[in-house]
């Protein structure tokens, strides 16, 4: 059975934070296929000039579920958008909504992490972010402080939340989370990713 993982891209979205995790769940023998979501269905391109048409727009997403969810994980890829709308957009909240409802784990890394935060989905679940300070001061309605945590990436039942350097940490978790791989085969991708052929 093909297991869906949904990618939410916007307008210079952070191409970098999707670089490990894409590439190993579109070729694992798990059985991932991967779609791309976007506000609209119109060509989206990324902080490093790689453009992308979206497989859906949100609404026609949703539409096309038909209230059956085949989604094993949306993941919130940052960018530049989530701050220039002032994390205030409300599809990609009825998006996030659908996924809580049907009990869909949420990834989200860098400036996403803080839309989730500004909108109230983390107040009482562990998280990290781009920092405890940026959220506070970027989420006036923020309330989450005592479940915040200083580490790169951090993994909850339904939020894996990752701040914008913690990209390999984060390819770690969501892959620990999905059961990509053994736990001691991952450990060893993400050591050979994270130190290289040449410890210098």
């Amino acid at each position: 059975m093909t297991r869906e993982i949904a990618v939410f891209i916007s307008e210079g979205y952070a191409d970098w934070e999707l670089g490990y995790i894409c590439p190993e769940l579109n070729n694992s023998e798990k059985n991932f296929r991967i779609v791309t979501i976007a506000l609209t269905k119109e060509t989206v391109c990324s902080l490093g000039g790689l453009k992308i048409i979206p497989d859906y727009s949100i609404e026609d997403y949703l539409t096309s579920k038909n209230n059956e969810c085949n989604m094993d994980m949306l993941l919130l890829c940052g960018g530049i958008t989530w701050k220039e709308k002032n994390y205030e957009i409300t599809l990609v909240k009825k998006l996030v909504d659908y996924c809580q409802q049907n009990n869909v784990l949420i990834s989200a890394i860098c400036d996403a992490t803080t839309f989730l935060a500004y909108n109230g989905y983390l107040n009482d679940v562990e998280h990290t972010g781009n920092s405890h300070e940026f959220i506070v001061n970027s989420c006036p309605n923020y309330c989450g402080s005592e479940f915040y945590i200083e580490k790169q990436c951090v993994s909850s039942d339904y939020f894996i939340t990752a701040n914008g350097t913690a990209t390999l940490e984060f390819a770690k978790e969501i892959m620990n989370h999905l059961k990509v791989y053994s736990e001691e085969k991952l450990q060893k991708w993400y050591d050979f990713y994270k130190n290289g052929f040449y410890e210098e």
